[in-house]
């Protein structure tokens, strides 16, 4: 039996890019990272976050907005730590949640969230250079322009990726 891997290489089973995640000075012990990984329809995102904040309570806190954003650098003021992030990454000018950066949520369980979707509406080539950005609550998938998600909560630059030890 033969595996499929597409006149282009579409199987890849290392990432493209990378971002590693660190939290707001509010919130210091958020960690984790966001792979990219290149498939045949589209780009494959994997989030491993760690040290969310949780209230406890079943029925609200432990849902937070993923969002990809335009600017490249998790830095801001001391009041908004990573202002300098700018506006969901974007390009086509669609109404929220149809922005390109918009992401499903991350589902935290005792302030661990892990997620893999897979979504068409990047490309590598778009996002290097971008950053990743998780809020504090939930994205509503509604209220313009980014869905009353909350304040930024953990930030990460989006980088190629490198193999370790290169």
């Amino acid at each position: 039996m033969s595996s499929f891997s597409g006149a282009s290489g579409c199987r890849c089973n290392r990432p493209g890019a990378v971002a590693v995640i660190k939290g707001s000075p509010k919130y210091p012990d958020i960690r984790g990272r966001v792979l990219f990984f290149p498939k045949c329809h589209g780009v494959l995102v994997v989030a491993d976050i760690w040290h969310l904040p949780d209230s406890g309570d079943p029925c609200k806190g432990a849902i937070h907005a993923l969002h990809i954003h335009e600017g490249g650098c998790c830095t801001g003021t001391q009041e908004k730590p990573f202002a300098d992030v700018g506006a969901h990454f974007n390009p086509n000018g669609c109404p929220h949640p149809y922005h390109a950066g918009d992401l499903p949520p991350l589902f935290a369980h005792h302030g661990h969230a892990y997620s893999a979707v897979l979504t068409g509406r990047f490309t590598l080539e778009q996002i290097i250079g971008r950053s990743v950005i998780i809020h504090s609550g939930v994205d509503d998938f509604t209220t313009q322009p980014s869905g009353n998600a909350g304040e930024m909560i953990a930030c990460g630059g989006i980088r190629a990726w490198r193999a370790p030890g290169r």
